[in-house]
């Protein structure tokens, strides 16, 4: 069933699906007040060998559209990625309490660029595009203690980098720059609705 029910003024002919589990993408895409479904991607997400953040994240944010597309070829499908990425290195989700110790420890003080992609793609109209957003952004120089603080009561566990500038790791940052404001927390919206309009879903 459809997460959000449509008006008469934003009924799309297209089904919208949201190829991502992620409960983040999921209240970002639901700001825009249009009907979706979500899906998980099956997909691998294992970094190929030498492969830089910003092509880690494309790649995987098509995979993940072309994935549900190729169930779903009627739909309009959008897949999103994020990757951390410290002087080239990508970092993703830390999954657990130490690895997002380790995390922090080496962005502290540093600037790190979250490279948040997304791929919308149709497979019955060969409609395929996708972007990129990089968000630029830099630590404080954090103490162990604050470090722990964050950690045990945020548990940001599941995003990438081990913070959540939504919410009390803004007081991890001295500043954010970026063009699309809703791409840190996974989803650059400006990108997508530019996408799914071209796609065939109106959003106004």
């Amino acid at each position: 069933m459809p997460l959000h029910m449509p008006t008469p003024e934003n009924h799309s002919k297209r089904r919208l699906i949201l190829g991502s589990t992620s409960p983040y993408r999921r209240e970002l895409l639901a700001r825009l007040g249009i009907a979706f479904d979500v899906e998980r991607p099956e997909v691998d997400e294992t970094p190929q060998p030498g492969e830089k953040p910003a092509a880690l994240a494309m790649r995987l944010a098509l995979a993940k559209a072309r994935e549900v597309a190729r169930h779903h070829p009627e739909a309009v499908v959008i897949g999103s990625d994020q990757v951390a990425d410290l002087d080239g290195e990508p970092l993703g989700k830390p999954g657990n309490h130490e690895r997002a110790v380790e995390q922090l420890r080496r962005m502290s003080g540093q600037t790190v660029i979250f490279q948040t992609a997304v791929a919308v793609v149709c497979l019955s109209s060969g409609f395929e595009q996708s972007d990129l957003a990089a968000v630029q952004v830099a630590f404080r120089t954090l103490t162990e203690a604050e470090i722990e603080h964050y950690l045990r009561t945020e548990q940001p566990y599941d995003c990438a980098g081990s913070a959540k500038s939504e919410g009390l790791g803004i007081a991890l940052l001295e500043r954010i720059e970026n063009d699309d404001p809703t791409a840190l927390v996974g989803l650059p919206l400006i990108r997508t609705c530019r996408m799914i309009r071209a796609a065939g879903v109106p959003i106004l």
